[in-house]
């Protein structure tokens, strides 16, 4: 007869795409008023006994002397994702949370330190990450070391961290810079450009809006404004990147363009074959710049030639914000019809400029050898 094991440990077996793996000892028990419910990840009775043993030793020091209990990074990352349901990219998150865990998942949080993600940093660069995608994953890690630090309150009133370690980021010398288009540029992209994309680019350098906001424009948002004969959009916060309602007012192009693909859909904006786009920067458009000889011209790179162009013109800088739907201080979705006048009147300084001379000046570093 095998020797009685202690309470509150459950022998429960693992099973992987439908067959069964291993058993493994589990915690289900009431500690000094705090629930404990977690793997002791091992099959082993004597092991898990001993992991039991030291938990129970831990939540009794933290109740007694203050002592704050050993919390795994895992824990902490369930606990951020759990808080964080609302955040748009927390999808994104997860997936870089989901590729670092076999790293530092197990490792305590008061253990963790840039050293500890080394290897991580190392397999992911032999992967042919770049430097950027890797530095998303570190910053995420960063953010729940902090917030343990200074918000994470246990049952206790201590927090889970005593001071967050410092994650420095790795230099990023290849971080691509923004390439705000030329009028030749423009015209080089826009010809080659399928109808329905050039349609949406040119709307994008008229009014500086992202991709997603272009993508997912409807005809519900438009708001007319009698009083100045003309028409602006409003977007949704949900659709925004800094989740404030935008802005956008439209100038001769910019109509001419709304005009243009009016009455061919009833809900979006912008169409192909009679659905939305999900994004802008497809085949196609990987397609037409390399044919415009601009490889690597992005879609917010519109966004960045608008607002050269609207500080060439002399735009001010208030003005800019407001055209470009950058936060501020200021009720941007609320004007009067001066302030509203005097945006429309800016935004069509880009539409008016002398093409025959030069009304943006981009300044390249040369490369010399």
């Amino acid at each position: 007869m095998g020797r009685k094991r202690s309470p509150g440990l459950v022998r429960r077996p693992i099973r992987k795409d439908g067959s069964f793996v291993e058993y493994v000892y589990h915690i289900d028990k009431v500690v000094h008023g705090q629930r404990i419910c977690e793997s002791c990840r091992t099959g082993d009775l004597e092991e898990a006994e001993r992991y039991l043993a030291r938990r129970m030793e831990q939540l009794r020091q933290a109740k007694v002397y203050g002592v704050r209990p050993t919390r795994t990074f895992q824990e902490a990352a369930i606990k951020y994702l759990r808080e964080n349901l609302h955040k748009r990219s927390i999808g994104d998150d997860a997936g870089r949370l989901r590729v670092i865990m076999p790293y530092i998942g197990a490792i305590p949080l008061d253990r963790l330190h840039r050293g500890v993600l080394a290897e991580f940093i190392t397999d992911r660069q032999r992967q042919g990450r770049t430097t950027g995608t890797i530095n998303h994953a570190l910053k995420v890690v960063r953010h729940i070391l902090n917030v343990a630090a200074t918000e994470w309150m246990d049952e206790h009133g201590l927090t889970w961290l005593p001071a967050a370690p410092k994650i420095k980021l790795l230099p990023d010398h290849n971080k691509r810079r923004p390439h705000p288009l030329s009028w030749d540029e423009q015209d080089r992209l826009l010809r080659e450009l399928p109808w329905h994309l050039a349609n949406m680019a040119l709307f994008a350098v008229n009014t500086g809006c992202r991709d997603r906001e272009i993508c997912q424009l409807r005809w519900q948002w438009e708001v007319v404004i009698p009083e100045l004969s003309t028409r602006v959009f409003i977007i949704p916060g949900e659709w925004v990147k800094n989740s404030d309602d935008r802005l956008v007012v439209l100038n001769k192009t910019a109509e001419a363009v709304m005009d243009s693909v009016r009455g061919e859909h009833a809900e979006y904006v912008f169409t192909y074959n009679g659905h939305p786009l999900y994004r802008m920067l497809n085949s196609a458009w990987k397609a037409a710049r390399k044919r415009a000889e601009l490889p690597h011209v992005r879609v917010h790179d519109l966004k960045h030639t608008f607002g050269r162009r609207l500080r060439a013109a002399g735009v001010s800088f208030e003005d800019r914000q407001d055209l470009l739907g950058h936060r501020s201080g200021r009720i941007t979705t609320h004007y009067s019809a001066p302030e509203l006048e005097r945006l429309i009147e800016a935004s069509n300084k880009v539409c008016e400029m002398d093409r025959g001379r030069p009304g943006l000046v981009v300044l390249r570093r040369l490369n010399v050898g």
